[in-house]
């Protein structure tokens, strides 16, 4: 080793002296560029010692086992890596959760080297069952047995009834997928006509009777709530998350017991029970939940159940809810309004439909047809010419029935005097649209008003100054059909009421400063001076004709006493009916 050392200092003594710096070098510091530069190769220890690299040193062996060491560390932590991943993997796709068809033990270990791939077994297809399919396998025997044991069961609590009754079609027709029952694209897509039978038309007829006659003793309170519960479960279906994000083409899949059963048990109670309906139509339209073009074909097929079940029952409702809630603006949806022209065609389009309606043209006190829906209806038929539109013929077809509903009833009858009360300051409204045909038809129904109530024209009195121009209208009417006008009014109540008329167009001319005012003023005084006239001129005849005819009894009895007293007694009062006529 001494002499290794001696070697090696001669010839560093020699390298220098040949050096022309003699020795001197240059100095770096290596921490400066040690971010910059890269990182240096271990330095190779034998070179160091001996000077030169040597095949064979005497760290071999330490450096390979390092170099072992870490080749193994690596693989350990890319094992755990990839364990840690694979995790991931299965807590995201929800691994583990197989579907219906799929079998579980394809899930078995991880296939080992050299051994043989097993083939996949093919997955198997449920059979697509429809409603009818479903529907003819219930039973209407199983049905009854079950309808015995629940109302045992529930003896007092009719609720918990109902709700095992649709339970019962619920596990019916569990095995209907969506896709054989898309109520909402059907409703959609169908008329009212098509559906109304959507979907009772697959049901047997012996469940639908022993459903219905069990429906049938049930009480109003709890079907009512039944109803309404079924009507909110449609309901949440179609205001719920039925799709998913914005673009997304993936629609939830909906509860098959929700799309048929639902409106099984739904349609059947409506049919046997359709008052209920009537009770709870003003929930529903008077909430905005139940409300919007995608649920009003709900709404529509729930009149129509009802209407199938009772006719007046379902015109109530449409003229009371539905036609007046979305009728009301002339603007409205053209969609919805085609919609309930459509019930209200389907409703009159029945056999007998007219005499069915007539004959309930008063129902519990209420009208058929109540005062304020009729007045939107005439508005609807009578629009100005440049405000038609493609249902207007439609409603001209039925105003007729709409009409002859509106006002029927006894005459003087309490109902027909409420309508009168009602409908007068309507129709002098309606006058004042500056719309000939909708005044024509209003100037009509007001004197309808007069004919049947006597306080109709002490009202008429009081609206009076308000509507100057209505009521040239009505006295014009008067004066120019006063033939056929005239024998249907009250001479004496009309003749105060002109005469009030005359006190007030008097006071009013003063006051009044516009022209149109004024001008409309002095033409409702001179109808009013025309009546008069017809009034005095028609007393005067009268007591004249029957100053004649009692002398003309008086001669008679006188020329001829053995005339026969009773029969001409009849005659003389037939002549004196028809001058009272005027």
């Amino acid at each position: 080793m001494a002499m290794d050392d001696v070697a090696g200092s001669s010839s560093m003594a020699a390298a220098a002296a040949s050096d022309p710096s003699h020795g001197w070098q240059t100095v770096s510091y290596p921490k400066r560029n040690r971010k910059q530069a890269p990182r240096a190769a271990a330095p190779d220890l034998a070179l160091q010692a001996n000077g030169k690299g040597a095949a064979g040193g005497v760290f071999d062996a330490v450096e390979k086992r390092s170099q072992e060491r870490h080749r193994a560390l690596q693989q350990q932590l890319a094992s755990r890596a990839a364990d840690l991943d694979d995790a991931r993997i299965a807590a995201a796709t929800g691994a583990g959760a197989y579907s219906d068809d799929e079998d579980s033990d394809e899930a078995a270990a991880p296939r080992q080297e050299g051994e043989v791939k097993k083939p996949k077994k093919p997955k198997v297809k449920k059979p697509k069952v429809t409603v009818a399919e479903a529907a003819a396998l219930i039973d209407a025997e199983n049905l009854a047995a079950h309808l015995i044991e629940i109302s045992a069961s529930y003896e007092n609590q009719q609720d918990i009834q109902l709700m095992r009754f649709a339970d019962y079609f619920g596990r019916a027709f569990v095995a209907v997928s969506a896709s054989q029952f898309p109520w909402a694209k059907m409703f959609k897509e169908s008329t009212v006509s098509k559906m109304v039978d959507i979907p009772l038309c697959h049901i047997p007829e012996a469940v639908i009777k022993t459903a219905s006659d069990w429906i049938s003793q049930r009480s109003s309170d709890a079907l009512g709530d039944f109803v309404l519960w079924c009507i909110d479960s449609i309901m949440s279906e179609l205001s719920g998350p039925s799709a998913g994000p914005k673009g997304s083409k993936k629609v939830a899949q909906q509860s098959p017991r929700a799309q048929v059963a639902i409106f099984v048990v739904l349609a059947m109670a409506l049919r046997r029970k359709p008052d209920v309906l009537v009770n709870v139509m003003p929930k529903i339209m008077g909430n905005n939940k139940y409300l919007g073009q995608e649920k009003l074909p709900i709404i529509v097929w729930v009149i129509a159940q009802a209407s199938q079940g009772d006719l007046v029952t379902g015109m109530f409702c449409w003229a009371h809810s539905l036609f007046p809630t979305l009728c009301a603006k002339s603007s409205g949806n053209p969609l919805a309004r085609d919609l309930v022209l459509q019930l209200l065609e389907r409703i009159l389009s029945v056999t007998k439909a007219r005499s069915i309606l007539l004959n309930g043209a008063v129902r519990r006190g209420e009208r058929l047809v109540p005062p304020v829906s009729f007045d939107l209806f005439m508005r609807a038929t009578f629009p100005v010419s440049n405000a038609r539109v493609k249902a207007t013929e439609r409603f001209e077809a039925a105003y007729p029935t709409i009409k002859e509903l509106a006002l029927a009833g006894p005459p003087g009858s309490k109902t027909v005097k409420q309508a009168s009360q009602q409908l007068l300051p309507l129709c002098a409204k309606a006058m004042q649209e500056n719309n000939a045909e909708l005044t024509r038809e209003a100037t009509d129904v007001f004197i309808w008003c007069l004919t049947q109530n006597a306080e109709s024209y002490k009202q008429w009195e009081r609206i009076y100054p308000e509507n100057i121009e209505a009521s040239v209208a009505v006295l014009s009417k008067i004066v120019i059909d006063w033939k056929d006008v005239s024998p249907k009014l009250s001479s004496e109540a009309l003749k105060a009421t002109v005469k009030n008329f005359k006190a007030k167009n008097e006071a009013a001319l003063e006051s009044a400063t516009d022209a149109g005012k004024q001008a409309s003023i002095k033409e409702a005084d001179k109808h009013c001076k025309v009546i008069l006239g017809k009034l005095t001129r028609g007393a005067t005849c009268l007591k004249s004709s029957l100053v004649v005819i009692g002398l003309a009894v008086a001669a008679g009895f006188v020329l001829y006493p053995d005339m026969d007293l009773p029969v001409e007694w009849e005659k003389v009062q037939a002549m004196v009916s028809s001058h009272l006529s005027f």
